[in-house]
């Protein structure tokens, strides 16, 4: 419905402790889980999932790689106090260890 309404091709939607969930026009979803290990502080966690998902899309990647990444930046950041930031060494350890 906030597709519809908005007019837009996708929507990334954040939920916490429950991941992420992305909808797209054609009606394919997904519902990725968080990949939080430990959380000690969610300051900034929204913008790290917008600017990385900013980053992949600018880069070539598809909505559905560049909702996967940030789900994982986010995951990353809220495992550190105060505001954090990802580097690419930590982003490319976190798609390691699954």
């Amino acid at each position: 419905m906030i597709r519809q309404r908005l007019g837009c091709q996708s929507v990334l939607i954040t939920r916490g402790e429950k991941g992420m969930s992305l909808y797209e026009g054609d009606g394919a979803s997904w519902h990725l889980p968080t990949k939080a290990r430990q959380v000690y502080d969610v300051t900034g966690a929204g913008d790290t999932v917008i600017g990385t998902l900013a980053l992949a899309l600018s880069a070539g990647a598809s909505i559905k790689t560049g909702a996967v990444m940030a789900n994982y930046a986010a995951g990353i950041v809220v495992g550190m106090v105060g505001t954090a930031t990802v580097s690419p060494k930590q982003l490319s350890e976190a798609f390691g260890d699954d």
